[in-house]
């Protein structure tokens, strides 16, 4: 039987980062979650936020908040089923001069007719979205009250600002901080194509009057969102590529290659603001509880929750670069650009590495995840 939010429970939301690829560890910490709760629990989110590919799976959940499980379930299957060629063209010889062409016009910094945005055509991604999410269902679901707010977060070119796309069945008015805003709509697949549009590899999204890109760039303060929506404890779901590592004594040190910078770039962008963000919400916990009982303080603390990869993402992803295409391992050329591929390497194989390791990390937090909910 479906089970609706209990009103009188703290707000709760759930914050999936980006991350390509890598967002496949998020379906299998989601899947952890779900085991360690009842089998007939509810689903134990108020608050749905995603970013880049983290806003498909969070889409996906909005659209099943009636039945969680089912949900999560619904994301293993396309997860398990995922190819690069549903995300993105696997044309070696475009993708060749797609890169040619666009790299001499940035170097000669002008346009000519027919020069491509990007480096990857992915419409194979848009006709995957619209045939596996019925997007009707998001209000649908808030209505009959199985949760109250989504957000989806992409970067404006234009503005420069972290905007956040949010639905909700709350009367919560649109908000404006320093680099960053909240606009209510009606989330659509242009959204969550804009949220996940990898700068320089996706091309950009058209919403209104701005082209929109990667959410996950110029997101300072990912929990902020969920915070924004009314949320009091936070479960965070991250896909961190690489661990913090500095190079072993006698280990050949070589110049970068462009991959390599680009995917040291792209891995800053998804990784370091989500685990920063996390860090000053710890502290400014711990701060409200010295501050509190002042009359000037009008704040509250947030009870958070992570769940992070336990190994590293683009070692796993160096042990699959053989599954690539072609294509992209003649563009990457060298397997160290392993920040790359691990965006890029939407493999089964691959894909189910990263689900497993995203349940066994889910559970060995099993008693956390149960304390989480129930208090």
């Amino acid at each position: 039987m479906n089970k609706q939010i209990t009103a009188n429970r703290p707000e709760t939301a759930l914050v999936l980062s980006g991350g390509g690829a890598r967002a496949a560890y998020q379906v299998g910490a989601l899947r952890g979650i779900a085991m360690a709760l009842d089998k007939d629990s509810p689903n134990p989110f108020h608050i749905i936020s995603g970013t880049s590919a983290g806003a498909m799976n969070a889409v996906g959940l909005a659209t099943h908040a009636h039945k969680f499980r089912t949900g999560v379930k619904m994301l293993e299957y396309v997860w398990r089923n995922m190819s690069s060629q549903t995300v993105y063209k696997l044309d070696s010889v475009g993708l060749v001069s797609s890169a040619s062409n666009w790299v001499f016009s940035v170097l000669a910094n002008r346009k000519k007719a027919g020069t491509p945005t990007s480096l990857l055509d992915n419409s194979p991604l848009e006709k995957l979205l619209h045939e596996v999410l019925r997007l009707e269902r998001i209000a649908e679901n808030m209505a009959a009250g199985f949760f109250n707010s989504l957000v989806v977060t992409a970067s404006g070119y234009t503005s420069g600002e972290s905007v956040s796309f949010f639905q909700s069945s709350k009367p919560i008015e649109n908000w404006s901080r320093p680099h960053r805003v909240g606009i209510r709509t009606e989330i659509r697949h242009r959204h969550l194509l804009a949220s996940a549009a990898i700068p320089t590899l996706f091309p950009a999204v058209k919403i209104n009057r701005e082209y929109f890109g990667d959410g996950a760039i110029r997101q300072l303060a990912p929990l902020s969102p969920a915070i924004h929506m009314g949320a009091e404890r936070i479960l965070a779901i991250g896909v961190s590529g690489s661990r913090t590592r500095r190079p072993s004594k006698g280990e050949q040190i070589t110049q970068p290659s462009l991959s390599q910078i680009v995917g040291h770039v792209l891995n800053s962008a998804f990784v370091d603001t989500l685990e920063s963000d996390m860090s000053a919400l710890r502290r400014y916990n711990r701060l409200i509880g010295i501050c509190s009982g002042h009359p000037d303080v009008d704040v509250r603390p947030i009870q958070l929750l992570e769940i992070t990869p336990s190994l590293d993402l683009n070692r796993i992803a160096e042990d699959y670069y053989e599954t690539l295409p072609r294509s992209i391992r003649l563009f990457i050329r060298d397997t160290n650009s392993s920040s790359i591929a691990s965006l890029l390497m939407f493999e089964k194989d691959y894909c189910q590495a990263l689900m497993d390791l995203g349940i066994a990390d889910a559970l060995a937090k099993r008693e956390q995840i149960q304390e989480f909910f129930l208090r």
